[in-house]
């Protein structure tokens, strides 16, 4: 795990380089000759509108930075792995482009409708999803900072595809551009980006897995995600809560040979109490722990019927106990996906194939991976995570896809004539109407 990997102060040989208001006048001075020079050349058409908001996040990162991190920028692992993934999944879609006589161009643009899109759609699910934990803070300027802390972790793949599909679409519609086709271009990248992606995850700490003794399991340190659910499920005791936080806090498992085992303490066991204080859900129960880990007192469990458990002081570890590595698991998962995408490609029959078999394949890939991993709890009482739920959606909608393809004609909109001239900010034009290719 290695949440940052370096940080960028404000000064460097004296000078400041965020938050100063010279260097704020300088970005609206040069904001405004960049713009008159684009109106002058485009007029206000696609090239120019698509720098606004680039402009506005360097002006708002030159800004705000110091406020939200005073003790120097951040360079996350897990940001430095989702953008080298972005650029890996660009570079080789624009390969594949120009192989079926596209230009790079076209995919640097889609790249840009389709990038801030996903990221908005997969930090939204995020927050939707873990409000109450993770973003509902006691001020709105701490909600606001928690929200738009995206280098930290916190996306959701199914946002993102909804987020970049509705890029998709928009960009295809502008340009006049057959979406399958395209589609089933850039569907190997989104599998290989995502493969790098996963390895950020590690670096973060988050999606973690399971319980593991295996030989090639892993451990993360006290500030980790999973070493601080360990604590609060009292794994680090010997003892399991769940996941569950809205119900009455029950044992849901023991480990065997534990201290918690020795005094007695069972699976199915109903807590009343801890420390004498009154518990009413597991929420409750997790918080305490978290609050009382490292103390260096025992726990007294109050339990239904009248039983009465202390469990020992325990030394606090350095380190959570041995998990699953189920990013790696996901890595390697979505390399392997996104070769048999990249190598199906030219066997395809008919546009929308090689997005149906990603469609396919991936929530498979997901559901299985989501049986080890204990990041996410179940919910709408399906015992089923919000993953696995929309995995079994996604599956049905494979279905209907190949379905409605099967009733498609044969061949492809690519590769595409010479006669198709594309630049940006300019629809796709062919001198006359479309053929389709054999694919």
């Amino acid at each position: 795990m290695c949440q940052t990997l370096f940080y960028i102060p404000y000064r460097i040989g004296g000078v400041q380089i965020f938050g100063c208001g010279v260097l704020l006048v300088c970005w609206f001075v040069g904001s405004i000759v960049l713009f008159v020079q684009l109106v002058r050349k485009h007029g206000l058409g696609a090239d120019t509108r698509g720098h606004v908001l680039p402009v506005l996040v360097i002006g708002a990162a030159i800004g705000l930075v110091p406020r939200l991190f005073p003790g120097g920028l951040p360079i996350r692992g897990y940001g430095v792995l989702l953008l080298l993934g972005a650029v890996v999944g660009v570079a080789l879609a624009a390969h594949r482009a120009r192989q079926m006589g596209l230009t790079a161009e076209l995919i640097f643009a889609l790249a840009f409708w389709m990038f801030l899109p996903g990221i908005l759609g997969a930090r939204m699910f995020h927050v939707i999803e873990y409000w109450e934990s993770g973003y509902h803070k006691e001020s709105l300027a701490e909600t606001f900072k928690a929200v738009i802390n995206v280098p930290e972790g916190g996306l959701v793949l199914y946002g993102s595809l909804v987020g970049a599909g509705i890029g998709l679409v928009a960009f295809v519609r502008k340009h006049r551009l057959p979406g399958l086709a395209l589609a089933d271009l850039i569907a190997p990248s989104l599998a290989l980006g995502l493969a790098l992606g996963r390895i950020g995850c590690l670096l973060n700490g988050c999606c973690y897995g399971g319980r593991c003794d295996l030989p090639w399991a892993v451990s993360f340190p006290p500030t980790s995600p999973p070493y601080y659910s360990q604590v609060r499920r009292g794994q680090m005791m010997g003892f399991d809560l769940g996941t569950d936080l809205g119900t009455a806090p029950h044992v849901v498992a023991v480990a065997e040979a534990s201290l918690a085992a020795r005094q007695g303490l069972c699976a199915g066991d109903r807590l009343v109490r801890m420390d004498g204080r009154p518990v009413e859900t597991t929420g409750q129960a997790q918080q305490y722990l978290a609050t009382v880990h490292g103390a260096g007192t025992p726990l007294l469990l109050d339990l239904a019927g009248g039983r009465q458990v202390q469990i020992p002081v325990l030394p606090v570890r350095r380190r959570s106990l041995p998990v699953h590595p189920t990013q790696i698991y996901s890595s390697v998962a979505a390399f392997l996906l996104g070769l048999v995408l990249w190598f199906y490609y030219p066997f395809r029959r008919r546009d929308g194939e090689v997005v149906a078999l990603l469609l396919s394949i991936y929530p498979i890939q997901r559901i299985l991976i989501e049986v080890i991993r204990v990041d996410e709890p179940a919910v709408f009482g399906t015992g089923l995570s919000i993953s696995q739920n929309v995995s079994l959606l996604l599956l049905v909608g494979a279905a209907f896809f190949w379905r409605y393809l099967a009733g498609q004609p044969r061949g492809s909109a690519l590769p595409v004539k010479t006669d198709v001239d594309w630049r940006p900010g300019q629809t796709g034009r062919r001198r006359g109407p479309p053929e389709r290719q054999p694919g």
